[in-house]
């Protein structure tokens, strides 16, 4: 039987267990990336393995959510990460240079590699047939280490692409109908890899932000095969000889097909507040919008913002629409200020922003109340904004900029009949990507040897082993679909204090309830409880750091998010899977008792353990977890555990990561 390129790739990376799906494999990690908001822990964390050197074949840390530096709390975290890239041996991006996922695919994704990143959008570089994944931040840490990455090994579904897309219809809209027809939780434990005829006629940016956005279907990865699209967009940012040709195998077997055929789609639109909320722009077509933005690490790109000049050109924005170009990297702006389309933009009423993620976590450009945002970003959970109770929408840089010239929801076909004069903008790529580098710091040209920490960067904090008895109340009950964004914001009076645990716990789960964390701290331990896909959206370590730093032991849930359940066991916090009886039974204020001895049935192997509540009723959760996850557990978290191997291999010579 042949192999899927998913299946080529791990193959060849394969330190540790087999290729079944639900398995559990160790793969060699060749590059790693984080950026600002997780990146100090990261680093923290790494000095803490007392780790001297990186050891993957790259590393790059990029300063890209709080490039506003608010405070003098952001400045120094940039500083800090600026020191740790040239103490341990990463590229750095300086703040401004650009989003992680971007600047990355313009310098250093390559076909064939394995890429870890402290970011959920890290697959971005799929397009170009790299198998991103991302990953936690204690994760990063470990493989820069040059530890093995961990993960369940996923299924594999094919995503035949026929056909061509029509004028007006996009990438963004690919990803859209994936979207409309599976949900937020149609991708979890699988990797999306695409195939067909209609591959060959996406473009390498097209294709990444199809496998940017295959993080909102909950998929562990989304993979492109390589081909003359490849090549040429290679040759283009000036890596033609990193060109590695990639196809699946003929006889390769698949999980299961779904079939999009290019020609059949329409511009599409994401209404509030779920991606997967998703209907034709001409069902919505009339609502008045008041801001739009074209940016983000989905169409931030130079390919994404041209459209938008050429729509724009000899145009004026609607006067109550405020129009907003948040370029993914510095470079795409250099391109077009030097091909003149930034004074085009700027003549029709459009505002630029630095090249940052910015909007898209809340920090800046905050809509206005009651009020209808046009976004070519990746989510638009509610709040995510920056204000509560939003009105986002999701599109094609080609939709916004229709809505920014016409006021209102207007599908760009109809707007093109109305006008007469507007042809679609199509896809254009520039012959060379030719900006500067400036603001990219290679190892050799690092100007710092040792760790600069301001007053805001607090230590890592450690969680004891697992205790044999856990008991306690049930501090909080939430819905489905609770978000990272939930349990710890990335707002701008938040996201400053990443690096300070201690403050930032303050804020744990704040948006779905303000009393949460002092009631937590009082008192001293207990439980959250969630429904399904507890745990999706951002990567944040944080969103299990806190909660643990807080005294929560465990969290009772239907569903986890891939990358949360596995922060979960690194920061040695429970995570339990109960039924949607027991889930609707239990009640906020519960008094929960695990009646087995938990330490003792995790590192046994234990699957299933008795939950009593209120000294009334019982209930079975369970415990899905590896041999290897259980040692973590058991152990108080990754960090304590690594700490314990290192111990024990210290004689010997080994890296602490090594196991």
């Amino acid at each position: 039987m042949g192999q899927t390129l998913t299946e080529k790739i791990l193959d060849d990376h394969l330190v540790e267990g087999e290729l079944e799906p639900g398995e559990e494999i160790g793969i060699e990690i060749d590059q790693v990336l984080t950026q600002d908001t997780t990146g100090t822990m990261v680093w923290l964390q790494f000095e803490a393995l007392d780790l001297d050197e990186v050891q993957t074949e790259l590393a790059a840390q990029y300063c890209d959510h709080q490039t506003y530096q608010f405070d003098f709390k952001n400045t120094d975290d940039h500083r800090f990460l600026r020191s740790a890239a040239g103490t341990f041996g990463a590229h750095f991006s300086r703040p401004g240079n650009g989003i992680c996922h971007q600047v990355h695919k313009e310098h250093f994704a390559a076909p064939g590699k394995t890429l870890l990143g402290s970011d959920s959008h890290t697959p971005t570089p799929g397009g170009m047939g790299e198998l991103a994944i991302g990953a936690g931040g204690l994760d990063i840490a470990v493989a820069m280490g040059g530890g093995p990455y961990y993960v369940e090994m996923p299924e594999v579904t094919n995503v035949r692409l026929e056909g061509e897309l029509p004028e007006w219809a996009t990438a963004k809209d690919v990803i859209l109908e994936l979207l409309r027809r599976l949900s937020v939780k149609g991708g979890v434990g699988k990797v999306f890899e695409y195939t067909g005829p209609g591959v060959e006629n996406l473009t390498v940016p097209e294709r990444t932000t199809i496998t940017n956005m295959g993080t909102e279907l909950g998929a562990t990865s989304s993979i492109f095969p390589t081909d003359e699209q490849t090549k040429d967009f290679l040759k283009r940012v000036g890596r033609e000889d990193e060109y590695v040709e990639l196809q699946p195998d003929d006889d390769a077997e698949y999980a299961e097909e779904i079939t999009v055929d290019l020609s059949d789609l329409e511009p599409l639109i994401a209404k509030p507040s779920m991606p997967d909320n998703v209907v034709p722009v001409r069902e919505v077509a009339g609502e008045s919008v008041e801001q739009v933005i074209v940016g983000s690490c989905t169409n931030g790109a130079y390919e994404d913002i041209l459209p938008v000049a050429k729509m724009l050109e000899g145009r004026e924005t609607a006067k109550h629409t405020e129009t907003i170009i948040a370029p993914g990297s510095k470079q795409a702006s250099e391109i077009l200020a030097r091909q003149g389309w930034t004074a085009e933009l700027m003549a029709a009423g459009v505002n630029f922003s630095e090249a940052t993620c910015g909007a898209c976590i809340g920090i800046g450009h905050v809509p206005a109340s009651d009020s209808v945002s046009l976004r070519t970003f990746n989510r638009n959970f509610e709040g995510r904004s920056g204000i509560e109770d939003d009105s986002v929408y999701l599109c094609s840089p080609e939709v916004a900029a229709a809505a920014a010239i016409k006021g209102e929801i207007v599908d760009p076909r109809d707007l093109a009949d109305e006008l007469g004069d507007m042809d679609a903008p199509g896809l254009e790529m520039p012959d060379e990507y030719n900006g500067s580098k400036a603001d990219l710091i290679a190892p050799d040209e690092a100007i710092d040897d040792e760790l600069i920490k301001g007053p805001n960067i607090g230590d890592v904090p450690l969680k004891d082993p697992l205790d044999p008895h856990l008991e306690g109340g049930v501090l909080l009950k939430m819905t489905d679909n609770i978000t990272t964004d939930h349990i710890i914001p990335a707002t701008s009076d938040i996201l400053k204090y990443r690096s300070n645990v201690p403050k930032l716990s303050e804020f744990t789960l704040s948006r779905v309830d303000e009393s949460f964390a002092q009631r937590a701290l009082d008192a001293d331990g207990g439980f959250l409880v969630a429904g399904e896909n507890y745990g999706q959206g951002s990567s944040r370590e944080h969103a299990a750091l806190c909660p643990m730093y807080l005294g929560i032991e465990g969290v009772l849930a239907q569903s986890f998010a891939r990358i949360h359940k596995a922060n979960l066991f690194n920061f040695g916090l429970v995570p339990l899977t109960i039924d949607e009886e027991t889930y609707e039974k239990i009640e906020q204020g519960d008094d929960v008792e695990i009646v087995d001895d938990v330490g003792e049935g995790v590192r046994d192997g234990k699957e299933e353990f008795t939950v009593r509540v209120n000294d009334d009723w019982e209930a079975t959760a369970r415990l899905d977890a590896s041999e290897r996850e259980r040692k973590i557990l058991a152990a108080g978290g990754k960090l304590s555990y690594t700490r314990q191997q290192y111990d024990e291999k210290s004689g010997s010579g080994a890296s602490p990561a090594d196991d």
